[in-house]
């Protein structure tokens, strides 16, 4: 996820995907989410609920800084985009008392190379680009070093590159956007990246061939289902996740978008329940 601005330059107003952020929500459960597997996923519960009834509108940002503060304006219902650690970053820079209410779906993070095809292959020197917010670059330090490629000299994510105490093979280190990491691979040796995106992207062959992933139970990292404080109860939203949980159709959609590679995502309700 990219970094985030507590001042986004969105703002002075926009329209996104329909949305006019100024005014209310235009349906009785609104969710903001981001393009790919994310949205395809939350589409397939949205259809499911509008079968039973409800009035659900999904509602896709191209950004990862909008979601939030369309949602603590008003101006969504919910939103599923983001993991803990990144609603913590957004809430210690805004004030906002954004609140995860369940769990979603864990998309391992990978190592990826247009490059190389092993990491014994990454030579000495060799440029590795990382996530520029703190959250996830974190995470893509902590997935080189149980690489082998890097030490860090502190346990957690709350890590950066001047963390790193050991470095043999001399990484250097390039902070990107995360969503254009991706457009960043053929500039670069090796880059973290999730597998969706490369999907979405129209890069499925090169999804499912990652050099390392992070690990399956990684639970902090999955997408968590994030409201306001005086909507935490609401029925629709608990009865919307609640499907989100038990449908088919939601299963077969995320499946669909990791081509069928169920070792690049996990449905993280599922461990909650055990």
């Amino acid at each position: 996820m990219p970094a985030f601005s507590a001042k986004p330059k969105w703002m002075a107003g926009a329209i996104v995907a329909g949305l006019i952020v100024a005014g209310g929500p235009a349906a009785a459960l609104t969710i903001g989410v981001i393009p790919g597997m994310i949205a395809d996923s939350i589409e397939a519960a949205a259809e499911v609920a509008r079968a039973e009834g409800m009035d659900v509108e999904v509602v896709e940002f191209l950004d990862w800084t909008t979601p939030n503060v369309a949602l603590d304006a008003g101006d969504l219902d919910m939103n599923y985009f983001q993991h803990l650690p990144f609603l913590g970053d957004v809430n210690t820079a805004t004030g906002f008392t954004l609140q995860a209410i369940d769990i979603g779906v864990l998309s391992r993070l990978g190592l990826y190379s247009n490059r190389y095809d092993s990491l014994d292959a990454i030579p000495d020197g060799a440029q590795v680009g990382l996530a520029s917010d703190p959250t996830n670059q974190g995470r893509g330090l902590r997935l080189l070093e149980s690489a082998g490629l890097i030490t860090l000299g502190k346990d957690g994510y709350d890590v950066t590159p001047d963390d790193v105490v050991g470095n043999p093979r001399n990484l250097r280190f390039v902070e990107v956007d995360g969503p254009q990491l991706i457009r960043a691979m053929d500039d670069l040796d090796l880059v973290q990246a999730y597998p969706s995106l490369l999907v979405n992207a129209g890069l499925p062959e090169k999804a499912v061939a990652p050099l390392v992933l992070s690990p399956a139970d990684e639970d902090l990292f999955a997408m968590r289902f994030v409201t306001r404080a005086d909507n935490t109860d609401d029925a629709d939203v608990r009865r919307f996740i609640e499907i989100f949980h038990t449908a088919d159709a939601v299963r077969a959609a995320v499946d669909a978008a990791y081509v069928g590679d169920a070792n690049l995502y996990a449905f993280s309700w599922l461990n909650a329940a055990e």
